[in-house]
């Protein structure tokens, strides 16, 4: 029996094992090295597990966190057996996953926001930011489609509008999905598309708003004022908003994505994470990492092409199917 209780449906979670196949794959067979010829764990085995992490992605101060948990419980128990290192590594990283992911949703869901003070609906808004090829509008018009799966009513932003393609990319994705999108020109300020968006929503009576952003990072001080400019034309239609701002992240990057990510954490404040794009890497370590570093919520992981390929991320499964 798993270690961990199974709670994703048994489809889900095949696409899950699938997903992070390389992943596993890669670190587990260099974990089995770092033990070879080893009983006991020792100042060796916990120097090639060091290498392991790293190696893995999982990023240096993460693994030495994980690490120096290792050698406490050593410390407490003078022998411990190296066939017993893969479960003492499951229980520290769901620890680790613990202290920053809830992480135990398994539907794509949206918290309940309060109506105004005149007593009418608020949507939910969501912000995404990201720099351009991650995935970061193929992971919006994934998203619109799980939200519609669930009976709620969504509507796009184009507020990209730096690149043609952006818009005419998240056009395609609202077309596919069946929901509304609010775009202008390109070239046209992305705050003005962001107002529209978030007048047309509450006139719809929207349940999720998903706004688009440029991915730029070639000038951060520009990139930081878009965003703010963005977040206060926003709050003018529907108050608190964005509710979240969602930075997605290509997992295949590795240690780029941490780049990635200590960026955009400068220009705005980022309240969850996506990381796509796990299915084609054996860089599925890098989740572990960013989410410890970061202090940042892991809310979504794209492991497929498929639009329900993009799944609610459970730090328990990701766990199980990580060491599977």
């Amino acid at each position: 029996m798993s270690f961990f209780k199974k709670i994703f449906s048994k489809e889900k979670k095949e696409t899950l094992d699938k997903g992070l196949e390389k992943t596993k794959e890669s670190f587990l067979g260099k974990l089995t090295k770092a033990v070879a010829g080893k009983s006991k764990v020792d100042d060796d085995v916990l120097d090639n597990l060091e290498e392991v992490l790293v190696a893995s992605d999982v990023g240096v101060n993460t693994t030495l966190k994980v690490i120096e948990r290792i050698e406490e419980r050593v410390a407490k128990d003078k022998y411990v057996g190296t066939d017993e290192l893969n479960k003492i590594l499951r229980e520290e990283i769901a620890g680790l996953l613990s202290e920053t992911n809830v992480g135990n949703e398994t539907e794509f869901k949206i918290p309940e926001i309060p109506a105004d003070k005149d007593g009418n609906k608020i949507p939910y808004v969501l912000m995404v930011v990201g720099v351009n090829g991650v995935g970061k509008t193929t992971t919006i018009g994934k998203l619109a489609a799980q939200f519609k799966k669930q009976g709620l009513k969504v509507v796009l932003g184009a507020a990209d509008t730096f690149r043609a393609a952006a818009i005419d990319q998240l056009q395609v994705w609202a077309d596919r999905t069946d929901v509304p999108i609010v775009r202008q020109e390109m070239g046209s300020d992305p705050a003005s598309v962001a107002f529209d968006t978030l007048k047309s929503a509450v006139t719809q009576k929207a349940d999720v708003v998903i706004i688009d952003t440029a991915g730029r990072l070639h000038n951060k001080v520009n990139l930081m004022n878009e965003l703010t400019k963005i977040k206060r034309v926003m709050q003018k239609v529907v108050d608190n908003s964005p509710h979240d701002v969602l930075l997605v992240l290509d997992g295949s990057t590795g240690q780029n994505a941490f780049e990635q990510a200590k960026q955009f954490t400068k220009a705005t404040e980022v309240t969850s994470l996506a990381v796509t794009k796990l299915d084609g890497t054996a860089k599925g370590g890098v989740v572990i990492g960013i989410s410890d570093q970061f202090k940042i919520p892991v809310k979504y992981i794209g492991v497929g092409e498929g639009i329900d390929d993009l799944q609610v991320f459970n730090k328990h499964e990701f766990v199980d199917s990580f060491f599977k």
